[in-house]
């Protein structure tokens, strides 16, 4: 059976199937139709279905023309009827893995996901999950459920690897074919499968021992990140209090030309993984009896960004003779990270919660955000439509919050338009001040 699987890849008769059709999936099935291979993306979402159907771009930074091809395509095709599952030779899970009210890893994306392959599992497939998770997952959750579901046995009839996505949004240098794929197979016969599949796709794939290795590469490249943000961030606010500019610090910093790796602090994490995967590793170290205190520690410094924002702003507008309550606030950036239109866990939304606790009136710009739709966490924000950028409407807001920089806007105009400008990503720098009160860092 492996031979013959392996032989179709060669031949590029290895039909790919994608559940889920985000940020991560849909880059996936870009990827794997531009080097020849058909694939079939599933999505209970029937707008992103009929989006790739139809070549009708919803993720703004991967272009319209990349859809358009994948519509006309007869090597491409997305349905909500997950009874065509038997129709692909791999089944690559790229569901969110968020977390629950407690702080924990709410798995059910990954189990009813799971549970609906089970359904409709067939002989010789192999299934692969993407979405980051805690080391044993694969393991101790996927494969269980896959053989209970099905009354097939994993590593005879079919195979079971985890290879983590290493998604950028709006990364131009980086997209998903140039980014190295890590992968761990349960078993040498499923790594040899997965292997070959991700070959034909990607620049560069890195072999790992077992699956609970390759998810804990993923964690390991997430947690890196989260604790140095989280040292900058600390950074920032005791350098403030000593009328340092944290910016300037980094910059000079980064001209020595080993042992330092430049971090920026902003407004608090955002993005689907960072603020989220260090927890699935404290969650899973207490089943061993294990402490991860200097990975919380960076969770707490991170979560605690947007409340500085805020009272930043509280002190801004104190300089004017102006109170929170009741001022008019404008926060410029939704998206969690610059260029992009991703909502996931943007601190923006914590932004918004802590000014409309202290009764502002908030509005926002965001570019790549006309509309905000409906996310998980934020329901109550859905709708809320960005206001134009001129000087009459910025103009008659008490305070203009950079929550996201975006390179297309204009920060000299932003300069003239607004007289209190809070600025947590540094977007302001080189634009010379009005007075002392006119540009606060945050």
């Amino acid at each position: 059976m492996l031979d013959e699987l392996l032989k179709k890849i060669e031949k590029k008769e290895f039909t790919i199937g994608i559940l889920g059709l985000g940020y991560v999936g849909l880059p996936l099935v870009w990827t794997f139709h531009k080097k020849g291979m058909p694939v079939i993306g599933y999505d209970v979402d029937s707008k992103k279905v009929d989006c790739i159907n139809n070549g009708v771009p919803y993720i703004k930074h991967l272009g319209e023309q990349m859809m358009q091809t994948l519509s006309e395509s007869d090597r491409c095709d997305a349905t909500t009827d997950f009874s065509r599952l038997k129709e692909a030779d791999s089944l690559l899970m790229c569901v969110p893995t968020p977390l629950d009210g407690h702080r924990e890893p709410d798995m059910k994306f990954v189990v009813q996901t799971t549970e609906t392959i089970a359904k409709h599992l067939r002989k010789g497939q192999l299934v692969i999950l993407e979405s980051t998770t805690y080391p044993g997952t694969t393991e101790d959750l996927i494969i269980p459920i896959l053989e209970k579901g099905s009354g097939l046995k994993e590593g005879e009839d079919f195979y079971v690897a985890y290879s983590p996505e290493r998604e950028d949004p709006g990364n131009v240098n980086f997209n998903t074919e140039k980014i190295p794929k890590v992968v761990g197979g349960h078993g040498d016969d499923a790594l040899k499968l997965a292997l070959a599949m991700y070959d034909t796709a990607v620049v560069q794939t890195v072999p790992v021992s077992d699956t609970k290795t390759a998810e804990a590469v993923k964690l390991t490249e997430n947690i890196f990140r989260a604790v140095n943000i989280a040292l900058v961030n600390e950074l920032k606010v005791v350098f403030e209090s000593m009328d340092i500019d944290v910016h300037e610090v980094l910059d000079a910093a980064e001209t020595k030309p080993f042992g330092f790796m430049k971090f920026t602090p902003g407004p608090g994490l955002g993005g689907h993984c960072i603020p989220i995967d260090p927890f699935y590793l404290t969650w899973k170290a207490r089943e061993y009896e294990r402490n991860t205190r200097f990975i919380e520690l960076a969770g707490e410094i991170n979560t605690t960004m947007p409340q500085y924002v805020v009272d930043r702003t509280l002190v801004a507008l104190n300089a004017h003779k102006k109170a929170l309550n009741g001022s008019r606030i404008l926060v410029i950036g939704l998206a969690y990270k610059p260029d992009v239109d991703d909502l996931r866990e943007s601190p923006t939304f914590k932004i918004f919660d802590l000014l409309d606790k202290y009764h502002a009136e908030i509005d926002y710009y965001d570019p790549y955000l006309p509309e905000i739709w409906e996310t998980r966490e934020h329901a109550e924000w859905t709708g809320k439509k960005s206001v134009e950028w001129n000087r009459e409407i910025i103009s008659d807001f008490d305070a203009v919050i950079i929550s996201t920089n975006h390179s297309d806007i204009d920060y000299s105009k932003l300069a003239e338009y607004s007289d209190c400008i809070i600025d947590t990503r540094n977007a302001m720098k080189g634009i010379k001040p009005k007075n002392d009160i006119h540009i606060w860092k945050a």
